[in-house]
């Protein structure tokens, strides 16, 4: 393993097996979870907006601890100096290798990098775009009948939550082309 490493696996190769086993296992367990309770999904993305991943919870440790050292360092003592030394030498170290010693405590309390988190929040999305085998089951023949008189493009080929969404990424399934304006 290099002494510098660069890539998006940096933090789990530096992170014990058990630990990055546990994290995709609690991973998996969320999404079986969540196919099967789709209404529930929406409030679970939202969640993972506002998770922290381990980069950022470094990052807010680091700050927290070296300005209290260089505030102590001011006030008190000098030698509390030497606080901020060593968090930035650990802030530097993580840049470079991708390890210093917070990260095994981090990912121990289940701070998870921003991959594993994206992995989550993809197969939330995937399980959304899915079409529900079971939506028709509730409409009886004659309101099918009567939604494809009215609409047989739509009948014949149900958006699902996935076709929302167009190739530019814009949400599409109100715009004025398939209201039938333009």
């Amino acid at each position: 393993m290099s002494m510098f490493m660069s890539g998006r696996k940096r933090v789990a190769a530096h992170t014990a097996d058990e630990i990055n086993r546990r994290i995709a296992g609690e991973t998996v367990d969320r999404i079986v979870y969540y196919a099967d309770h789709p209404d529930e999904i929406d409030e679970r993305l939202d969640e993972l907006d506002r998770e922290w991943d381990v980069e950022r919870a470094l990052e807010a440790n680091a700050s927290v601890l070296a300005f209290s050292g260089v505030a102590l360092g001011a006030t008190v003592d000098r030698r509390w100096l030497v606080l901020p030394a060593l968090v930035t030498a650990f802030l530097f170290q993580h840049a470079v290798q991708g390890w210093c010693p917070p990260l095994p405590v981090l990912r121990g309390l289940g701070f998870r990098t921003v991959q594993e988190i994206e992995e989550e929040r993809y197969a939330l999305l995937e399980l959304l775009s899915q079409p529900d085998p079971d939506f028709y089951d509730d409409f009886d023949q004659e309101e099918m009948a009567a939604a494809e008189r009215l609409a047989p493009e739509a009948t014949a080929n149900p958006a699902t939550p996935g076709d929302r969404l167009g190739a530019e990424g814009k949400d599409t399934f109100a715009s004025s082309d398939s209201l039938g304006s333009g």
